[in-house]
Parts: C-alpha cells; structure tokens; sequence
C-alpha cells in the first residue's frame, strides 16, 4: 500500500491516514514523522522506514498554556512529530498569571487558553488535569496542584494524598482513582476546540518511580500494575489522560483550524 499525501499539510493527512488505520483495523499502528523520515510500529515492532521529503510549509507554533517544563516536554513529545514549534508560558515572561476561579475542569481551561490567546495573538492549547479519587468524592479534582496549600510542591502534595487515604491502606479496592484532563484550544475571535480524556487506575500506598511529575509516583495504571512514575514517557504518551484527550483532540483539530 502507498499513500500520497496531496494537501498543504501533509502531516495532517497521513495523521488521519492513521487514525483511520486504527479505527478500521483496532491494530496498535504507531507512527513518527518527521521531514526526512517516516516509521510505522505495530504492537512495538518497526514494520516500515522510508526516507521522504515533506514540502516546506508555513511554521505552525503552538503556544501551552503552562510554565510546568514537565508537562510541556509531554506536550512537545506529541505534537512536534506533526509539525508544530512548541512554546510554553515561559517564552513569555511578561504575561500575568491567569487566575484558575472556575469549578470545572473545563472552565479553568477555557479561562487560560482564551485569555492567553487575546493576549498574544497566538494559537493557544490549554489543558486543566487533575486526580479524582473516588473514596474522597472525586477530590482533589480541580484543586490538585493545590491540594496541600497554595504553591504547594509535589511532595506536599501526594504526603497529604497518602494522609487522607491511611485508612483505606488494607482495602486496596478502595484507593481507586483516575486521571482527567480537558483541553481546550483557542485562537482569537474563535469558537474554542474542548476535548477530554481519562486515565483510570488506583492510589498506591508508597511512591514509586523516578519519571514524571504531580502525583505519577502514586498513581497505579490499571492495565500494567505501574505508577504513571514508572513508565516511560513513550509509555506514558500512548496510556496517559493527556494522549487520549489528544487522540480525540487530534481528529477534531483540522477541521476546526479550517472553520
């Protein structure tokens, strides 16, 4: 099988190419493009390499609404391959804070990356995640960064996370948990794009694990028995409540940036 990719955006087209792939077939293809080089995996195995030469087109630049260098590395890992030049907050250093007041995921979303995109003129991705607990009704939700106190460490974090659930620590069926998270992108004078994903698992009694940030050395992934810390970041960008949401963003995405 060969596919020529006809477009202006010809990574746009071999990504639905595969997301159609996938769909069709239910099989884990994997692919990374770049402009010399196109990889196909299926179920971890390289099946294809050729060398290609994709057009030169205009820049696309991506600004994440974040000054969190661990959460922009995942970011950049999934959207360079499709051409993007990834920014974060701290390419920007004269840009206020934006005030996270609202009480859904969605709406601290929507309140970064629709006021950052007024403010700068570019296109903007926003995401607000957090870890839902279902012995604690869902908490700490929203407030996850801030669970502990304002400007909380990651550390204060999961020491108060593992407090709230000691006395669960011999039910393990009661530590379980997810991850959410809600994207939104925005450009200005646009309707914003809001996608969502979930990440489900369970609270661990003890850390574990080197990788990652937030709460990954506590939560468990349900399918491979690992905390989210324990994996690596390839592993977490095929797994993670982030790289669902941004299969579902994916699908969504050209058609909203051609409305």
């Amino acid at each position: 099988m060969k596919v020529i990719a006809v477009d202006d955006s010809p990574a746009e087209v071999i990504d639905l190419f595969f997301q159609v792939l996938v769909d069709i077939t239910t099989e884990p293809y994997h692919y990374e493009l770049t402009p010399s080089a196109l990889t196909v995996e299926l179920a971890g195995k390289q099946i294809h390499s050729e060398t290609i030469s994709l057009p030169q087109t205009t820049e696309k630049t991506l600004l994440i609404a974040t000054r969190n260098e661990g959460k922009t590395k995942e970011f950049k890992a999934l959207f360079s391959p499709l051409g993007y030049t990834i920014k974060n907050l701290n390419d920007f250093p004269d840009l206020p804070d934006v005030a996270e007041t609202g009480m859904t995921f969605e709406e601290n979303a929507r309140l970064k990356a629709e006021t950052i995109a007024k403010l700068t003129g570019e296109m903007v991705l926003a995401d607000d995640s957090g870890l839902m607990v279902d012995v604690l009704g869902g908490l700490p939700g929203v407030w996850s960064a801030r669970f502990a106190g304002i400007n909380a460490t990651d550390a204060a974090n999961n020491a108060k996370l593992l407090h709230e659930l000691a006395s669960t620590a011999v039910t393990p069926e009661r530590r379980t948990a997810k991850f959410h998270t809600t994207l939104v992108v925005a450009e200005p004078d646009k309707p914003s794009l809001v996608v969502e994903g979930e990440w489900l698992g369970s609270i661990a009694t003890i850390p574990k694990g080197e990788n990652g940030f937030g709460y990954d050395p506590l939560f468990v992934d349900d399918e491979t028995g690992k905390t989210a810390a324990q994996l690596t970041l390839e592993q977490k960008n095929k797994r993670s409540h982030r790289a669902i949401a941004l299969q579902n963003l994916l699908k969504k995405l050209p058609e909203w940036q051609n409305s």
